[in-house]
């Protein structure tokens, strides 16, 4: 006779990945048409920059999207990339977690190997249809054409079409994917999304086709390409207990030494002795042959032994002049700072901070200012009150700076406020990717930037904003100047046009003072921040020299 366990038994099976996602698409951002739309042109997007960024050249990416019916659209995303070898195809966009960044430690836009791929998956769902791919690495090779969709229950690519075609292209890729979607316009909008990615990537043209027929070119403002990025070591402050032990029996090192120099980043000859020395295990000891309570003690020596940051050249920020270039360039205001913060590092993870602020102009003076956040060049458009970026703004007091502010909301006035975090691993809250997770040490370095800029801001609005205002009270007295005149003159029995030429060198008086107190203040305020990057400086170079002479002392012995 069955038992109940027995009955259960039969009904357990292995769950694919592709159809845990195609239950749980919201967890994607594919949670309603409208983001749906945006999330397929912001993965096939990324994809081709970078894309762009791997082959060195300069991205011209082409965006169209054509609409079938009120809730159909075809999605066309075009680049000039390196293209993508036939036989890897296939696996890139038919399987999802399959890709080559989630074990490097550098900065990508990319990471899980499952974002264009789950485009794939949203548009087979939704419409049942084919994504057609055209690919070509070379001039003097043929361009390959597949058509495919994904297996779900194997989450295996299902190839359709796979053959030769004509592609009057040098090198690049093409996607078409048809799903079903919403277009609207506004902040969360794919316009949106378009605009915001050609703001924080200075060096790329993007040539933009909305569904009504209306095209917009966002042309580079620099042909510098971003910062070549190098792949880094783990940072042991970065590990825990569990990717030490899986660490240790992938190495390739034969001594307990050559594991943590070889396989960790920033640790030397001496650093490694000290570890081992803590741990109370040698230096010669087989990494492989370690058990539970060695590991444990080498894991504490790691979290406990003083170790330099890991180095800042895996990051690639925009820099701030090019941000400020990518800020005018879209962006109608009548100010703009930029900042770009030195690397710091949370849970052994390098991260860059850079913050934008454009004040003025265009901009609407009686609502909310308005946030624009960043992860890796990538927009975030959605989930701002989860967001560690959005904490650090309300959190920042603006009213220091010249900006309207009620407790710790967002602050008011004409103003955009920019963030954007550069990490080799972005601390995202979900796969959606669009909030940054809530660490003190990311917060701390957003309200350093964004005090930084404030400062710049703070001056600006003191020396124009301020003495505008104080013009237009006197042009307004200016206006009586005649009515008070005669009054004084009926009082004092004085002449009417004696007194009122009195009151107009009063008034000729108070603009130039006015506009002297202003520039004593900004003069006081640049000495100010002048000397704060002084003592910096030299904080940093008493940091480095101690830094050199404890390498030589470590070279001596």
């Amino acid at each position: 006779m069955a038992t109940i366990a027995d009955e259960l038994a039969k009904k357990q099976r292995e769950i694919s990945i592709s159809e845990f996602f195609l239950k749980n698409r919201h967890l994607l951002g594919f949670d309603n048409p409208t983001r749906a739309l945006m999330m397929v042109v912001k993965e096939a997007v990324d994809n081709s920059l970078d894309a762009c960024t791997e082959m060195k050249v300069l991205p011209e990416i082409k965006i169209e999207l054509v609409q079938i019916n009120e809730n159909r659209f075809t999605v066309i995303v075009e680049d000039n990339g390196p293209g993508i070898v036939k036989q890897q195809i296939p696996n890139i966009f038919g399987k999802l977690l399959y890709g080559s960044k989630f074990h490097s430690m550098r900065q990508s836009r990319g990471q899980q190997g499952i974002g264009i791929s789950a485009a794939v998956l949203y548009s087979q769902l939704t419409t049942g249809k084919s994504t057609k791919i055209y690919s070509k690495v070379s001039p003097k090779k043929p361009a390959h054409y597949f058509e495919l969709q994904i297996d779900t229950k194997k989450n295996e690519p299902n190839i359709l079409k796979d053959h030769e075609i004509d592609w009057d292209k040098d090198h690049g890729t093409k996607i078409e994917i048809e799903i079903e979607g919403k277009y609207l316009r506004g902040k969360q909008s794919v316009d949106e999304y378009v605009k915001e990615t050609a703001i924080v990537n200075p060096h790329a043209t993007f040539i933009y086709v909305s569904p009504e027929k209306e095209k917009l070119v966002y042309e580079r403002v620099t042909e510098e390409l971003p910062i070549e990025t190098r792949e880094i070591k783990p940072h042991p402050y970065g590990i825990e207990l569990g990717h030490l032990i899986k660490m240790l029996q992938d190495t390739r090192a034969n001594t307990l030494a050559g594991f943590l120099q070889s396989d960790f980043s920033r640790i030397g000859q001496q650093t490694a002795k000290e570890v081992c020395s803590k741990a109370v295990l040698r230096i010669e000891d087989k990494p492989k042959k370690l058990e539970g309570k060695e590991i444990e003690a080498l894991f504490k020596s790691l979290q406990e032994t003083k170790i330099m940051a890991p180095p800042g050249d895996c990051l690639s920020p925009i820099k701030a002049e090019l941000l400020e270039k990518g800020l005018r360039k879209e962006i109608n205001a009548d100010f703009y700072i930029t900042s770009t913060r030195p690397p710091a590092v949370y849970r052994g993870m390098p991260f860059q901070i850079e913050v934008g602020i454009a004040y003025g102009g265009e901009i609407d003076k009686e609502s909310q200012v308005r946030l624009m956040r960043f992860a890796n060049r990538v927009p975030l458009l959605y989930q701002q009150g989860a967001c560690a970026i959005t904490e650090a703004v309300t959190e920042t007091n603006w009213k220091a700076y010249g900006l309207q502010q009620s407790g710790n909301n967002p602050p008011t006035g004409p103003a955009i406020v920019l963030v954007h975090i550069a990490s080799v691993w972005v601390p995202f809250t979900n796969e959606a990717k669009e909030a940054i997770a809530h660490y003190d040490e990311i917060i701390k370095e957003i309200k350093l930037a964004l005090q930084e800029c404030g400062r710049k801001l703070s001056i600006y609005i003191h020396k124009h904003i301020r003495a505008a205002e104080q013009r237009e009270k006197i042009g307004l007295f200016e206006k009586y100047v005649p009515e008070l005149a005669n009054a004084l003159s009926n009082l004092t029995n004085n002449k009417r046009e004696v007194i009122q030429d009195r009151l107009q060198k009063i008034l000729k008086k108070e603009l130039p003072s006015l506009e002297a107190e202003n520039g004593a203040r900004e003069e006081s305020e640049s000495a100010q921040n002048i000397a704060e990057k002084n003592e910096n400086k030299k904080a940093k170079n008493e940091k480095k020299e101690k830094q050199t002479t404890l390498e030589v002392k470590s070279a001596r012995r």
